[in-house]
């Protein structure tokens, strides 16, 4: 398994002999509703727009998981797999494979990886938008990917899952209201699901914002004592750190059975 972070919650994904593209956010800035004033995120420099990729996968409907820019200049030929909000955005900008995927459902992509949607982050009070879980159906590896922190409580019954891609540091409103879910939940994720490897997302590396909103943001932790915390609770997964741009090779064990 290879990742390969643009930053934010933009990945490559490369499992299974497949190429899956993670919430691409690629090209111009970010902004919710065309209101730069409130927010913005922008990058000094754009990444390569990866090619031959077999799958886009959008976990949400909103700006920074199904970015418009981006997908206005990904090809239209290129499957999208998205929660049913995420769908419709890339209906709307002419994609010609879209597939909307709701909670416990599955798909096969390519006959190599199994995508199943489960509940993720929690978007105003009737949304629920998707977390996912993948599996490389020659290996049995999996990865599971939530981009706030928001964690069903059906994984416990999904058995060990290899790699979690989810935040380990939070951002909060003014210390009280959580935008996202860091170092708790995801401990208790570990602790429900056993990972070999944890590898942040939602982080800013090479991006900038601005606006009315970020005044009144605050980050709740960080890597160094995500790993102290991992340590005090006996937690054996390796916390790995992503470079941007740098491919990720996970060093995962694999039983031999499972690859004949």
């Amino acid at each position: 398994m290879e990742l390969t972070w643009y930053d934010s919650n933009s990945w490559l994904i490369e499992m299974g002999g497949q190429r899956i593209l993670l919430d691409p956010w690629l090209v111009g800035d970010l902004t919710f509703g065309d209101t730069p004033w409130l927010f913005r995120g922008f990058r000094s420099q754009p990444p390569e727009i990866p090619t031959n990729i077999d799958l886009i996968l959008l976990s949400q409907g909103l700006e920074d998981h199904a970015h418009p820019p981006t997908l206005k200049e990904l090809n239209k030929s290129w499957p999208v797999l998205g929660s049913p909000k995420a769908a419709e955005v890339a209906t709307d900008l002419g994609y010609e494979q879209v597939h909307p995927l709701p909670h416990q459902q599955k798909f096969v992509l390519n006959d190599r990886v199994e995508i199943l949607a489960l509940p993720g982050s929690p978007i105003g009070p009737t949304l629920v938008e998707n977390a996912y879980v993948l599996t490389d159906l020659q290996t049995g590896t999996k990865l599971y990917y939530e981009p706030h922190g928001f964690h069903s409580s059906q994984l416990q019954d999904l058995g060990p899952i290899d790699v979690v891609l989810t935040p380990v540091i939070g951002i909060n409103i003014l210390g009280f209201i959580p935008v996202l879910n860091g170092q708790k939940t995801t401990l208790e994720l570990c602790r429900t699901v056993h990972p070999q490897a944890i590898v942040p997302t939602s982080g800013a590396a090479e991006l900038s914002y601005g606006g009315l909103l970020t005044k009144v943001l605050r980050l709740d932790g960080d890597l160094d004592q995500f790993r102290q915390s991992l340590g005090s609770k006996g937690i054996q997964a390796t916390l790995l750190e992503p470079q941007v741009g740098v491919p990720l090779t996970i060093p995962l064990d694999v039983p031999q059975a499972a690859v004949g």
